[in-house]
């Protein structure tokens, strides 16, 4: 049981990485200190897994003892041994509904295998999206029938008119209840995802394999997405770069943005000295 040793529940996007999706030398030095002492660090992302665990692997949090949680709490990863530990998929059915009724609605989707991005498209999302989270991508005609196995989640993207992703969330509220969850992992993401999955749900799952005492818990997050995590532990930072809305659902706003070593201040405070818990 890991009485004595914290745990930081992590988002990439807006949180660890700066604009340019890179992890500052001050963010590095503090997780590398962390994690020297024994502490743990957890990154919890929308992103598929493939994608997160680039970014692990330049952390150096593949050693015995690191995870990831990932496609919005679909997913918990073991980084070291490079497998799942616990996974919730969409039904097949579930999700030709959603990239049907995308197409329809005039709206890129796609889903994902294991190693990328499945799309029946080439457009300028796609490569948006790919290049962000650095995933390879295959386009193929009929998605659900190239798929291997149930997926963990579908988004869908509009970089030029977010308002059409939420009238099409709308359209679609009677339909998804009981079958799927959606929310925005930013203003230009609609996801949908297994009911009752999320990043908090994940952490909950989390702490439970592990035995984490809920009061060494802490996390950072920027995006509705990361309500449920926030809400899930004991210090809850919100970054400074988040929209005021989000100050609500946390305990602690940083002092500075995701371009300026955030996620080190918050290491520094909260698990690194004797701050406020």
């Amino acid at each position: 049981m890991m009485h004595d040793k914290k745990i930081l529940f992590l988002d990439l996007d807006g949180t660890l990485l700066n604009d340019e999706k890179e992890i500052t030398p001050g963010n590095m030095a503090a997780i590398r200190e962390a994690l020297r002492q024994g502490h743990k660090i957890v990154i919890t992302s929308g992103r598929a897994t493939i994608s997160a665990l680039k970014f692990a692997k330049k952390m150096s949090l593949t050693s015995e003892g690191c995870y990831a949680i990932t496609y919005n709490g679909a997913c918990i990863y073991d980084l070291c041994h490079q497998k799942p530990i616990y996974r919730k998929t969409l039904a097949k059915d579930i999700v030709r509904y959603l990239l049907e009724a995308a197409e329809k609605a005039g709206l890129y989707a796609h889903t994902y295998t294991r190693s990328a991005v499945l799309s029946a498209h080439n457009t300028r999302e796609l490569l948006s999206y790919t290049t962000a989270t650095t995933m390879d991508y295959l386009i193929v005609e009929d998605v659900c029938q190239a798929l291997p196995e149930e997926p963990e989640k579908v988004i869908i993207i509009n970089l030029d008119e977010p308002q059409r992703l939420h009238d099409f969330q709308k359209s679609l509220a009677g339909w998804a209840e009981g079958k799927a969850d959606s929310f925005f992992s930013c203003p230009n993401y609609l996801e949908y995802m297994p009911v009752g999955v999320s990043k908090g749900s994940a952490v909950r799952i989390f702490c439970d394999m592990f035995d984490i005492p809920p009061e060494n818990t802490i996390s950072a997050g920027d995006a509705d997405n990361d309500i449920p995590m926030l809400e899930a532990t004991h210090i809850s930072a919100i970054m400074k770069n988040a929209d005021a809305s989000m100050r609500a659902h946390g305990n602690y706003v940083t002092e500075h943005d995701n371009n300026h070593d955030a996620v080190a201040e918050i290491i520094y405070k909260f698990i690194l000295t004797n701050g406020e818990n």
